[in-house]
């Protein structure tokens, strides 16, 4: 039977995926400029990465359950690094936008939303590791 609390591990893996393939779409065009598809996929991809994150880190707060002991430990470090993911992809979705709609060339810009995409990577992926460890480690049944 369904039930609320297994919403959240419905809806990880989705900004996992897209914000990961998204940044490996934008490094593959740093070596590929006449690709310029590959950076509107890094964008599209971004954009619903960054709300299936948002989704997620929702449904994480509503819809599981306290801890206790170092599986609190571990769950406070995880909610940490969702909420600095969902900080950092909202900010580079902002460039992104803001850059898309200008319409010009800024360099500067490109390069910090850039490294923001990058910073927001290694965030959902520490995100998953710490939430993977929980799984793994404290609910799951050996």
């Amino acid at each position: 039977m369904f039930s609320l609390t297994h919403l959240h591990p419905m809806l990880v893996h989705f900004p996992i995926a897209l914000i990961m393939v998204g940044f490996l779409a934008e490094l593959i065009y740093l070596f590929y400029k006449k690709e310029v598809c590959l950076t509107k996929v890094g964008f599209y991809l971004l954009i619903l990465g960054t709300l299936a994150a948002c989704a997620a880190v929702l449904s994480g707060f509503l819809f599981t359950d306290n801890m206790a002991g170092a599986a609190g430990q571990i769950k406070e470090t995880h909610e940490l690094c969702a909420l600095l993911t969902v900080i950092f992809a909202l900010v580079t979705s902002a460039i992104r936008i803001y850059l898309m709609m200008q319409k010009t060339e800024k360099p500067g810009l490109n390069k910090l939303a850039f490294v923001f995409y990058g910073i927001t990577a290694i965030a959902v992926s520490a995100t998953g590791f710490f939430g993977g460890n929980l799984v793994y480690n404290y609910m799951m049944p050996l």
